[in-house]
């Protein structure tokens, strides 16, 4: 039996084949200047979404028939010029004498008592397809069962990180999911009354994470500090499922998942559209005028005005362009021509700040998003701003303070690479990180993140605008930007 291997999926779970492959789901991406070495970048990816810790007896892994890529351009064209790509290699020793990932307490990946492991490959491509091994047999670290199979996860984790050929490090593992989101906007946007908001949905989940941390002269070229980055998945074309029930996956590579900005496929691209967008390759974006055009003049701030009567920014949306597209001028737009194309784009040449603000540069902490994604960043307040014009204005629309109000994460960051939680147990007791609201600066990325209060007064109870239902729905939007439509479906990759 043949099928088409073209499963796909960015962001949690909205695009239609989802279901089919979720090994393969790409859920965010981030990339900040580390804030413990401003020398060096630090990109992360996370896939296969919203996982229960205790989803046992298969747990977790990376698909071995699947590459993993982290993209970077680093001279506008919206071309990747170095791309980083994982790919995975399993060992299954249960074969018929057991159902059980590991038959005793693991102290270590090498423990004979873990059953299933991964290792993986990291190489780095140039533009010209020539691919150069930075590591090889990296361990991965595991999913964790609990705490009676793994009593001190933290060595798990720590022996995952691993040094990379030239300079940097490599983290390939199991990890809390640090979107922080409340997501019950699709149940009648917030319940139709406001009462569904202020819960975590991701809260108590867990994510696969592929981090590298690089050095910045690595990355850039010339003089110019800015670059671009987005993460994809390739799978080959063909699935073949076999009569005992396996599955093998034959022909050239396609990419069948692509994740920049946040937001955009889950909320802001038509259920018609969002397997195409995740085929589509940034240099094309601009292509299709719609998608221009829903940039320039977006549906989201239109459909506020009629509904709530708050006025809708003036078009065209210039400032919604260079925050998606191209890039913010003195921010983070490259140097001479920009091909627009949607991406984080990062200035490396901005440092970390001491006490990173959740709202990024809308309140003036240039180092947050979107120039570029921290942890700790909002990025769904931070949209639903950027679509009532607070990028324009430069002042945050009051009556939207408050956001989903889910402000941070669940359980606290870590303070070196990969920054990223622990994963919480599969035991239910949580995540070995604590469980703790996010703590100081150093906490991966972020820190502490200014509470909005000090820095917009937030309207009482009796003031509140009924507007606030529409914060997810509307977040991604200013997206709508990339009405990123029409796609070649599957496509040949020569690594890019």
């Amino acid at each position: 039996m043949l099928g088409a291997g073209t499963s796909t999926a960015s962001s949690h779970r909205e695009a239609p084949l989802i279901a089919n492959d979720p090994a393969v789901d790409h859920t965010d991406t981030y990339a900040f200047v580390s804030p413990d070495d401003p020398g060096s970048v630090t990109f992360l990816a996370n896939v296969l979404p919203f996982q229960d810790p205790e989803g046992g007896p298969n747990f977790y892994p990376f698909a071995a028939d699947a590459r993993y890529n982290i993209n970077i351009d680093n001279d506008g064209d919206a071309e990747p010029d170095i791309t980083y790509r994982w790919t995975f290699q399993t060992q299954d020793d249960r074969g018929t004498d057991t159902f059980l990932y590991n038959n005793g307490p693991v102290a270590s990946f090498d423990d004979e008592n873990l059953l299933f492991r991964q290792t993986y490959t990291l190489e780095r491509v140039d533009a010209d397809g020539d691919a150069t091994v930075l590591v090889e047999g990296a361990p991965v670290a595991p999913s964790f069962v609990g705490d009676a199979s793994m009593p001190d996860y933290e060595v798990l984790r720590e022996e995952a990180i691993v040094d990379v050929e030239g300079g940097g490090r490599s983290f390939a593992g199991q990890a809390d999911d640090p979107f922080f989101v409340d997501l019950r906007v699709f149940d009648l946007l917030y319940g139709g009354d406001l009462s569904e908001t202020g819960d975590n949905t991701t809260a108590g989940k867990n994510v696969n994470t592929i981090a590298l941390q690089v050095p910045v002269g690595e990355l850039t070229r010339g003089d110019d500090p800015v670059i671009g980055t987005w993460s994809t998945t390739e799978r080959p074309s063909m699935r073949v499922q076999n009569a005992d029930g396996t599955q093998d996956y034959d022909g050239e590579f396609v990419q069948v998942s692509r994740l920049g900005h946040p937001l955009v496929n889950e909320v802001v691209i038509p259920a018609g559209l969002k397997d195409a967008f995740n085929a589509l390759e940034p240099r094309n974006d601009a292509s299709v005028q719609p998608a221009v055009d829903r940039v320039n003049d977006p549906e989201v701030p239109k459909l506020i005005e009629a509904i709530y009567g708050i006025e809708a920014p003036k078009t065209p949306r210039d400032d919604l362009f260079a925050v998606f597209l191209t890039g913010i001028e003195g921010l983070n737009k490259p140097q001479g021509e920009v091909q627009p194309a949607e991406m984080l784009r990062l200035n490396t040449s901005i440092e970390p700040v001491p006490e990173p603000d959740r709202l990024g540069v809308l309140v003036g902490d240039t180092a947050g998003f979107p120039n570029g994604r921290r942890l700790t960043d909002d990025v769904v307040d931070i949209e639903l701003q950027a679509l009532e014009g607070a990028v324009r204005t430069g002042e945050l629309v009051e009556a939207l303070a408050a956001g989903d109000k889910v402000d941070e994460n669940d359980v606290s960051f870590e303070a070196s690479f990969p920054y990223v939680a622990l994963p919480h147990s599969g035991s239910g007791t949580g995540s070995p990180s604590g469980g703790n609201p996010i703590g100081g600066v150093d906490a991966g990325g972020g820190g502490t993140a200014t509470d909005q209060a000090t820095t917009t007064a937030l309207p009482s109870e009796d003031e509140f605008s009924p507007l606030l239902p529409l914060t997810a729905a509307a977040l991604g939007l200013g997206f709508a930007a990339l009405g990123v439509v029409v796609v070649r479906r599957g496509r040949t990759a020569d690594g890019h």
